[in-house]
């Protein structure tokens, strides 16, 4: 079998680069072992990597080897059934099998596990948040909200060997050597010269001889015992995030905690917006987060008091959005900032507050917001306040709605309220 070795040398932005090729390679896998895990994750395990699994079926690689060519003849001892010419039938399938398929293996058989490893916490946001953005962002005041692009910048004498730039670290050892020795070389042509003449003329003056070559032999032993390569020569590719201007942005959280909201109700909600979170503090700088909380009464919470806090209460929906007109009016200027919101609730709402609610959103709140995300999380049948929020779907493009029936369903929902549009 012929083995290949890739030398080739770092890309541009990338570091670790078996690491990355890898990562490249099988991106659907990993991607799909990232969504899988998102939904088996701690609402309050944001900080860790992730081990990722993939099936062995998936990473087999094709296998160089050598052609038979030719025509060959082989005789195999025991065979007291064929002689040459006959036909075998093929073997018909559901037999024993030699046993080296994935996963489960046949009784006396070997099996394979699937491949696993770990991503860091990086790497597992990256893929996590991959082709997402905040629709319809619009260029308003370029003073607060900034991304981060990584670009190469310079070199640096420190650094982790995936970085190492070889050529730069070979032009640095050569200065340094051309440095130490130029005058010991420049001494030494003079020597040599006075050497070969002294050798020329007549009478012979042997002790002056002598004494020139051991000149010459200590100064070459002075050049050669400069190193070729030292510490303070290595150069490292150095790279920095730069800010890419962009707009300011707010986005408001509003969730319900009424009676109605079971606990299992109130984690898929919490963990919905885990993930809004994550996103945006992953993905821009400086983005406001407003936290709405609202049973019968809304009230604007921290971060902490949002995720953690039991109180509860009846179902009043107009509530949190009309909290949420106040605050926009107060802090937030349309022409200003960037306004989105998403609000998560069972559907469970007052048969009257339902079609307030509907009013709100089309003559106060969507006409100001860049995007308004609506998810229902329920296995029942929907309710007024859904039936309601369909009539606005037709007329206002930048209002979606979705339905969460089980943990499962987050991420893909997530998914699909954020997929970055193609221009």
């Amino acid at each position: 079998m012929a083995q290949f070795i890739d030398r080739r040398l770092n890309g541009k932005n990338k570091s670790a680069v078996n690491r990355q090729r890898f990562l490249r390679r099988y991106k659907d896998q990993i991607k799909e072992s990232v969504a899988d895990a998102v939904n088996q994750r701690s609402i309050t395990n944001t900080e860790s990597g992730e081990d990722i699994s993939i099936p062995q079926r998936d990473i087999k690689e094709p296998i160089f080897h050598q052609g038979k060519g030719g025509l060959k003849e082989r005789v195999h001892p025991g065979n007291d059934q064929f002689i040459r010419g006959d036909k075998i039938e093929r073997p018909k399938g559901g037999g024993q099998g030699d046993g080296s398929g994935e996963g489960d293996a046949s009784k006396d058989g070997e099996g394979e596990d699937d491949f696993v490893f770990q991503i860091s916490k990086d790497e597992y946001l990256d893929i996590l948040f991959e082709d997402l953005a905040l629709p319809n962002l619009e260029k308003t005041q370029l003073n607060k909200i900034k991304e981060w692009k990584t670009h190469r910048s310079g070199f640096q004498t420190a650094g982790v060997p995936a970085n190492i730039a070889i050529v730069r670290s070979l032009q640095q050892s050569l200065a340094r050597r051309t440095a130490m020795t130029a005058g010991k070389r420049r001494l030494m042509q003079e020597l040599e010269d006075e050497l070969e003449k002294i050798q020329l003329a007549e009478p012979a003056q042997l002790l002056v001889e002598k004494q020139l070559k051991e000149e010459i032999a200590e100064l070459r032993r002075k050049i050669d015992s400069v190193p070729f390569i030292d510490t303070f020569d290595l150069r490292f590719k150095n790279y920095e995030k730069r800010p890419v201007p962009s707009s300011q942005a707010v986005m408001f959280c509003l969730m319900d905690v009424s009676g109605s909201m079971d606990q299992a109700t109130k984690d898929i909600a919490k963990r919905f917006y885990v993930l809004l979170y994550l996103f945006l503090t992953r993905t821009y700088e400086n983005v406001e987060v407003v936290f709405i909380r609202h049973h019968t009464q809304a009230k604007e919470v921290d971060e902490h008091e949002f995720f953690y806090s039991q109180e509860t209460g009846g179902t009043i929906v107009s509530s949190a959005l009309k909290l949420m007109h106040d605050i926009v009016k107060e802090r937030y200027p349309q022409g200003e900032w960037n306004i989105y919101a998403a609000q998560a609730s069972d559907g469970d709402n007052w048969a009257d507050d339902s079609p307030r609610c509907k009013e709100l959103l089309a003559n106060q709140l969507l006409p100001e917001c860049q995007y308004f995300a609506y998810i229902e999380i329920t296995r029942r049948s929907h309710q007024t306040l859904w039936y309601e929020y369909e009539k606005l779907i037709d007329t206002h493009d930048h209002f979606a709605m979705k339905n969460i029936r089980n943990v499962e369903d987050i991420f893909p929902v997530f998914r699909e309220l954020f997929h970055q549009e193609t221009a």
